[in-house]
């Protein structure tokens, strides 16, 4: 199957699909690595690097599918765009997408959380939260359904919960 978490930047979702592909043993495939790869080898941060990640991220998870393995792909997936290019790559695969996606409804933790982190992703910046709430703005409503987890309650109960959801997907 294939997993998309969605969701603001710092909400919470990169550790929820870091438990879940230990508990799946399956590939997290994460844009932002992907992205600061780009910059890392000479792409100017001009370029469109953010959409580039995207399709790099696609074709990754396209030759995990391929091997009929589960993978998760940990984006903001903001757009209807990014989200129709997960189900698109599900269907051409014949697997279920399971979109999940994470909020923090604490506004003041998901700063703290923002703020405060360090992922140690050489060459990205982590991005202000006057950036996260550009984004919360622009973040498209959902067309289809999904799991939504919230990020004040535990990681362990989290995936509890995204379990229970994926075991009929599977």
């Amino acid at each position: 199957m294939l997993i998309a978490m969605a969701g603001l930047p710092g909400a919470g979702k990169s550790s929820v699909a870091e438990s879940l592909g230990r508990e799946l043993a399956a590939p997290v495939v994460s844009v932002d690595p992907i992205e600061a790869a780009m910059w890392r080898a000479g792409v100017a941060r001009g370029q469109p690097t953010g959409l580039a990640a995207y399709a790099v991220a696609e074709a990754v998870a396209d030759g995990v599918l391929a091997l009929g393995q589960t993978v998760i792909i940990d984006a903001v997936n903001a757009v209807e765009e990014a989200r129709e290019q997960w189900r698109s790559l599900a269907v051409r695969h014949g697997v279920p997408v399971v979109f999940i996606e994470v909020v923090c409804s604490d506004p003041a933790v998901h700063r703290g959380r923002l703020e405060g982190r360090s992922r140690g992703i050489e060459g990205f910046h982590e991005p202000t939260w006057e950036a996260v709430e550009r984004r919360r703005e622009e973040f498209a409503p959902w067309a289809g359904d999904r799991l939504v987890l919230d990020s004040v309650i535990d990681v362990p109960s989290n995936v509890a919960r995204a379990l229970e959801l994926l075991a009929p997907a599977s």
